[in-house]
């Protein structure tokens, strides 16, 4: 017989008590800490957030019928995730209350990704998000200065594209605006961008909810 204690699933309890300088998320009852977003990340989620709401959050030189946040705190169940912007369609989520946390399931969720995040958001993260019926998500690489677009399609994550550089398109499900990509790292000191192409995920992403 092991002499080993299981090892204690983690809590929102967890959560609670994290350093407020790390940000804490719950997956499978294991919570992963994470530093705060470095300068190329907070630059490409706050111009990307600056592109994306005046257009569906404010209806200005847009459709409007959207919410979108920054750094919303969102239950998936027991799972405590932490997503770089997330929004809602308005007919889901009409406004926002003084609540700490979401629970209506964002329609788009966007992770800006770092070497220290990347494996989290596209391992665990990403078929987290398709399990509960997200519709569409992104993967921001600033340091690569690319874009991943993600659809929901029974049940699994189906790639839209990977933009680069200066690209300008219409990506789902914000395509009623066309979206420059240099604008996402048009503030940054970037390095050199590497040569390797963007990951091929999602395809076998469990059941959504």
């Amino acid at each position: 017989m092991s002499d080993t204690a299981p090892k204690r699933r983690a809590t929102y309890q967890d959560v609670i008590d994290a350093p407020e300088h790390q940000v804490a998320e719950l997956v499978g009852g294991e919570l992963h800490l994470s530093p705060r977003p470095g300068g190329l990340s907070t630059v490409a989620a706050s111009v990307l957030a600056g592109e994306l709401i005046p257009p569906f959050g404010r209806g200005r030189g847009g459709p409007g019928g959207w919410i979108i946040l920054v750094e919303p705190e969102v239950h998936f169940g027991e799972d405590v995730l932490v997503p770089d912007l997330a929004g809602w369609r308005r007919d889901r989520l009409p406004v926002v209350t003084d609540s700490a946390f979401f629970t209506v399931i964002p329609d788009w969720v966007c992770e800006v990704l770092s070497p220290s995040t990347e494996r989290i958001d596209r391992v665990e993260k990403m078929p987290l998000y398709a399990s509960f019926g997200v519709g569409h998500a992104w993967l921001v690489h600033p340091r690569r200065r690319w874009l991943e677009a993600y659809r929901l399609h029974e049940g699994k994550w189906l790639a839209l594209g990977v933009y680069k550089d200066d690209d300008r398109a219409r990506i789902e499900p914000f395509d009623a605006i066309e979206l420059d990509l240099a604008t996402l790292w048009a503030d940054a000191a970037l390095p050199t961008r590497a040569s390797e192409e963007a990951a091929e995920y999602g395809r076998v992403a469990p059941d959504a909810r």
